[in-house]
Parts: structure tokens; C-alpha cells; sequence
């Protein structure tokens, strides 16, 4: 099965051997994302919610990328650093996803930079180009 990166317009060089998205057979998958500026720089330091806004905003521009949309995410993976930001990476995450919510776990652990609060690994069907 082929499958293509999928590279925003403006994205930076990942830290590792990855690229931020790629789509096969109609599904876009969105690798972790955390809230890096287009040096790996955390922004938003402090502030889960704000960063939480960064890291959906980024998963919406790779999935647009891919020709998706939101609605089309089906399964979401959440990295949190600490649970007490819980509530606030909640109520930002629920305006992305308005209506029929995708499918998702979220696990508290360490992330690869210690300003990085949330970080968050999507899945979208998007059905097959062609």
C-alpha cells in the first residue's frame, strides 16, 4: 500500500526521524504533536490550554494538508504531563470537536521537552484519493 508525507507549508524540522503526518489508503495519521513553534521551541509555557489550542490547530493544518477535516478524526491519543491540566486541555479539546467526539485515551507520562504540557496523536478516515 503507498502511502505520502504529509508536510505543512511552514512546518519546522522534527526532532527525529518522522515526518508530522501521513496518509494511506484514506487515513491520515497525525504523529504527536506537541505545542513547538517552527524552531522545536515550547510555546505557551505555563499555560495548558493555550498550548492545547497549538497542538489542535498544528493536527488541523496536517489533516487540511491531507484533505480532511476535523470531523473526519475518528481517534485521538493524549499525552498529558500532569493531570491537574485535565480540566483546562478538556475544555479546549471539546470546541475542536463540537459534534460526534472521536475515540480517544489519554495517559499522563513524561514528553520530550519539560515546558510541554499536553501532546496529542490523531487518526482521520478520510477515504481514498483516486
Amino acid at each position: 500500500m503507498p502511502k505520502e508525507a504529509i508536510i505543512p507549508p511552514g512546518t519546522g524540522v522534527p526532532l527525529a526521524p518522522y515526518v508530522p503526518g501521513t496518509i494511506a489508503d484514506g487515513v491520515i495519521y497525525v504523529s504527536g504533536t506537541l505545542a513547538f513553534d517552527k524552531d522545536n521551541n515550547v510555546v505557551h509555557v505555563g499555560d495548558a490550554a493555550a498550548q492545547t489550542r497549538h497542538v489542535l490547530t498544528t493536527i488541523k493544518g496536517v489533516i487540511e494538508a491531507g484533505g480532511g477535516t476535523m470531523d473526519d478524526v475518528t481517534f485521538n491519543q493524549i499525552f498529558v504531563k500532569d493531570w491537574a491540566d485535565y480540566k483546562a486541555i478538556n475544555a479546549v479539546y471539546a470546541e475542536f470537536f463540537p459534534g460526534v467526539k472521536p475515540a480517544r485515551y489519554c495517559i499522563q507520562c513524561g514528553l520530550v521537552k519539560p515546558d510541554a504540557l499536553v501532546e496529542i496523536a490523531s487518526t482521520a478516515h478520510v477515504g481514498k484519493k483516486g
